[in-house]
């Protein structure tokens, strides 16, 4: 059996982008953050910017193997409509945090409101981040209805057998 390299890759990219993230964002908001506070403009200015380029490198990352993924798994998930219902709702829910991070990371005037109250965004972006995370679970241990067909048509009742 040859290994899926680009499903391998993909998955890395996914998950590897998400880790960062998601761990960045948290550790921000809670070790990073409470710190600032009491520092310079500069110096938070300083970290936004060399955050900003984790958070673009890794919404590009979740994008691109996220859409890969998606549509390889497809074709499995047909009719499946747990699993879309979880996976559809990660996606919106992602997006909601992708505009959000982008604009805490920004320098756009017409979003500066969001950096103003970026306490309140951060937790928002961790809370979502987790929610996404817990039905990324749930998606990816549903049974589709085609897996579970291919299951029982490649049963070899000596399995059957053994498992008595």
């Amino acid at each position: 059996m040859d290994p899926d390299l680009l499903g391998i890759l993909m998955r890395w990219l996914h998950v590897g982008s998400a880790i960062v993230l998601l761990g960045g964002t948290i550790c921000l908001k809670f070790v990073v953050g409470p710190v600032l506070n009491d520092q310079s403009p500069e110096l938070r200015e300083a970290i936004r910017g060399r955050w900003k380029k984790f958070v673009h490198a890794g919404i590009a990352g979740l994008l691109v193997s996220g859409l890969v993924n998606y549509i390889r798994a497809l074709p499995q998930h047909q009719g499946d409509g747990l699993w879309h219902a979880m996976v559809d709702t990660k996606i919106i829910l992602a997006l909601a945090v992708f505009f959000i991070a982008s604009v805490l990371v920004g320098r756009s005037k017409g979003t500066q409101k969001f950096r103003d109250n970026a306490g309140k965004w951060t937790t928002i972006v961790v809370l979502l981040g987790l929610l996404i995370v817990a039905l990324s679970g749930v998606a990816k241990v549903a049974t589709s209805p085609k897996a579970s067909e291919a299951a029982v048509e490649n049963t070899d009742p000596r399995d059957a057998a053994l498992a008595r």
